[in-house]
């Protein structure tokens, strides 16, 4: 094995030639056509910066870029970093993905600057450079592209109060419309303000299925450059009618209108209520009436999505904790004050992370401030289903899965043509009702922190505080691998302890071909280092990224969450001096799991499995369990983790994977100081994790840091606690209930009409084997309660007049002298 590694160790270990011509001589200590090679001479990857091996060139070919993302929409002008031109040039072309091309230019310093073209499609977007008018590519460099919604706003032209944008043409107002703009991110005095539209033609599901922006007018040209335009808009010609969902873009107006790819401003994508057409102006109801009519009638047609769609978290707590397959919908946000525009009510709504496999659908699942998930069939104010995912799916480009536009033209406009501009709204929430929760599965979880302590998923923990790089999990399933390393950890407050403990100080995870991602502690600061594929990431400009096989999420700098295409989930913080790992599975990951974070089956008794597949009681000692972990030692060929300086290549890639020469502490071992033993006691209570880090360390900042990862482990452990639900209950035709809560324990009662009587149970509670307790009632047609009261106290009524009547005849009967002759 060490023979077959040799060649690659010394190449990390070799130094970096001395200064010399450039470009140079021999094309092996050259980075041109290179970027990413490791190379035999010299090396132009990305970790040969902190070995000091890489080639002089680098960085003139392997290219840093500033800004380094933008928009999917393009227009961004970026500049190319290190790189200083000062010969004549014919022509500056960036080409991006290999197919399109846009134009770049040298500016009066010498810097080489790019336009980000237009595209249907977010991610690391590779791209190239050619300084000769195409005939050649040697440089090459990555390019963000973004959804529009994650931009910066002050990237963008903003539609003023865009609300009425939306709406106009639905009331009596007819105010002019106003669009204000970063005056400085466009260097020239007079600009073109254009309107393009999106539309997707061509067969649904099929090869034809087609998207496509197109330019459809100026709304003005040489206007001044002031940031602000204002205008009262009319409606547009015929020819332009079929466009419903479009956006703005302001240029220079030295460019043609329609330019593609040159330096823009856009604006958000939104509903062209302001440029439709008199027929919409005249009569807005029967318009959009009409457009929601044949809208229900297409998606009649379609494939039904729904059933590919994963079941939404019964709770809350449940959709904020499996963020592995959940993540916040930035439209409905409690973190930011709960804004749910098209969800009153609702205080927090998730997506659905991964896209349906078959038709790129997207989950949507709100819930209120006391947890629970509204539905449509109860509330407009219910998540509802996508057909085409807000965020999109690979291979994106294609209807559906243009992010966020398919799904404007798929669920947003319609949504405006039904529920917003008439009042047709049971048509959409019909055809994108509510996912209930029946089927929903809690992920499983499983977490490291502290010095280093281990909780499996099946809830076994034990302490292994070896020295090295450890597998924390690996699964046949899908081809899963979490890797961590353990290095030494220095605790000041005890320096006699410190060569006997560690600290997780790395992790890294990759699924099948997906990219590799490792969240570290950066060396000699301690906060959050992310690397994709072994090369440092940075996130000054945005903190979302969609990856090959993942997305990567990144908060405040101390935290990374990871969402794999499983439905996986790795999440990774900084507490006090170390990392804290927490792994979750979907329940499919069942039986299919090894490694430190222990056999995934609902049993805590084999989760001390070797690799030879002997099982160590759940009674082993903690040597025994030294053993276990010792045993998980990553193996260099399969290692994921990166060796980016002298000090990693020396102890852990050229050394030994787990140090036997590393005494590790054992809890046995541990004589609690006298002094601190009290404020132990009092910070740590009942956490045996808390205590042992206290009295190893001799560190309470330590200790506290290890409580609070575990409390925040067993919270989550209690927000993915299982629930039970019965499923939606239906209102009985001609009658109504009460209650919107399905979860075990709560109750529904029911009601019918004036006219209608009750036939069963009127109150049905959802019991804990998942049923309800009654079936819905119905309403049968008939004499409702009151009616029958009614001829109840009529009919006594009138046997009552009856019998007035008769008594007062009797007693004027009486009362009444014969009719007979006098004498």
């Amino acid at each position: 094995m060490e023979l077959l590694l040799l060649p690659w160790v010394l190449l990390l270990l070799a130094t970096a030639p001395g200064p010399g011509p450039w470009p140079a001589a021999d094309a092996q200590q050259s980075c041109s056509l290179r970027c990413g090679d490791r190379g035999a001479l010299c090396s132009c990857h990305p970790t040969c910066v902190g070995l000091g091996t890489c080639c002089p060139d680098m960085r003139d070919f392997c290219l840093e870029i500033q800004p380094y993302s933008g928009s999917m929409m393009g227009g961004k002008d970026f500049v190319v970093q290190h790189l200083t031109w000062s010969s004549p040039v014919e022509s500056v072309i960036c080409r991006f993905k290999e197919s399109v091309q846009t134009l770049g230019h040298v500016d009066s310093l010498g810097r080489v600057h790019c336009v980000s073209p237009l595209l249907y499609e977010t991610g690391r977007i590779p791209f190239t450079l050619s300084m000769d008018n195409g005939r050649s590519f040697p440089r090459s460099g990555t390019w963000l592209a973004v959804h529009p919604s994650k931009v910066s706003e002050t990237e963008k032209s903003q539609l003023v109060n865009e609300t009425h944008w939306q709406y106009y043409g639905t009331t009596s107002t007819r105010d002019a419309l106003s669009l204000t703009w970063n005056a400085s991110a466009l260097p020239t005095d007079l600009v073109t303000i254009e309107l393009w539209g999106y539309e997707e033609t061509g067969k649904p599901y099929s090869g034809e299925w087609m998207a496509k922006w197109s330019y459809l007018y100026p709304l003005a040209t040489n206007a001044p450059n002031s940031g602000s335009f204002s205008f009262i808009p009319n409606p547009a010609s015929q020819n332009f009618q079929r466009w419903e969902v479009g956006a703005l873009r302001i240029i220079s107006s030295k460019h043609y209108a329609g330019k593609k790819d040159v330096h823009a401003l856009w604006s958000n994508e939104h509903a062209l209520a302001w440029h439709l057409g008199d027929d919409f102006r005249a009569d807005p109801v029967s318009w959009a009436t009409t457009q929601c009519l044949a809208w229900e009638k297409l998606e009649e047609e379609l494939p039904d999505f729904l059933g590919e769609l994963p079941d939404c978290p019964c709770t809350l707590a449940q959709a904020r904790a499996d963020s592995g397959r959940f993540h916040t919908d930035y439209g409905c946000d409690i973190e930011h004050g709960s804004v749910c525009t098209y969800h009153p009510g609702a205080v927090h709504c998730v997506r659905s992370v991964q896209a349906s496999p078959q038709y790129g659908a997207g989950q949507q699942c709100c819930y209120t401030a006391d947890g629970t998930q509204l539905l449509t069939a109860d509330s407009t104010s219910g998540s509802t289903p996508d057909r085409g995912h807000d965020w999109g799916s690979p291979p994106f480009r294609a209807p559906p899965r243009v992010p966020g536009l398919s799904h404007w033209l798929y669920d947003v406009i319609s949504f405006y043509h039904c529920c917003l501009w008439a009042p047709e709204c049971s048509r959409y929430m019909r055809l994108r009702r509510s996912s209930g929760c029946r089927s929903y599965r809690p992920p499983r979880l499983a977490s490291a922190f502290g010095d280093p302590h281990f909780i499996t998923f099946d809830g076994a923990n034990f302490t292994f505080n070896g020295r090295g790089e450890y597998v924390l999990l690996e699964s046949g399933l899908t081809d899963l691998r979490v890797q961590a390393r353990a290095e030494p950890r220095t605790t000041p407050e005890a320096p006699g302890l410190q060569d006997r403990g560690t600290r997780l100080t790395a992790v890294a995870i990759q699924e099948g071909n997906s990219d590799v991602v490792e969240v570290r502690l950066a060396p000699g600061r301690g906060d959050l280092q992310v690397l994709l594929n072994q090369e440092v990431l940075t996130f000054a400009e945005q903190s979302w990224m969609d990856l090959k096989g993942m997305f990567l999420s990144v908060a405040a700098g101390d935290s990374a969450s990871i969402m794999l295409s499983s439905g996986a989930g790795l999440e990774v913080s900084v507490q006090g001096p170390f990392l804290s790992v927490t792994v979750l599975l979907p329940e499919k990951f069942l039986n299919h799991t090894q490694g430190l974070l222990g056999t995934l089956n609902d049993s805590p008794t084999d989760d001390f499995t070797l690799r030879s597949g002997k099982v160590l009681p759940p009674t082993a000692s903690s040597r025994e369990l030294a053993q276990f972990g010792a045993d998980w030692a990553v193996k260099n060929a399969s290692s994921l983790l990166t060796y980016d300086s002298r000090l990693l290549v020396n102890n852990y890639l050229y050394g030994p994977k787990h140090d036997s020469t590393f005494q590790p502490l054992f809890p046995e071992d541990i004589t609690p100081s006298p002094g601190q033993e009290t404020e132990a006691d009092k910070l740590c209570e009942d956490n045996n994790f808390c205590s042992f880090d206290v009295a190893a360390t001799r560190s309470l900042s330590f200790g506290n840091a290890t409580r609070v990862a575990y409390q925040l482990h067993r919270h989550r452990v209690q927000s993915l606690k299982p629930v039970v639900s019965c499923g939606w209950l239906a209102p009985p035709a001609n009658g109504l209930k009460e209650g919107s809560k399905y979860l075990v324990g709560s109750t529904v009662y029911f009601h019918c009409n004036n006219g209608y009587s009750l036939e069963g149970a009127q109150v049905s509670t959802c019991e804990a084997n998942g049923n309800w307790s009654y079936p819905a009632p119905a309403c049968q047609p008939g004499r409702s309660h009151t009616v029958l009261l009614s001829i109840v106290f009529g009919g006594l009524a009138l046997v009552v007049l009856a019998a007035l009547l008769y008594l007062l005849l009797q007693r004027r009967k009486r009362n009444m002298t014969p009719w007979t002759s006098q004498p």
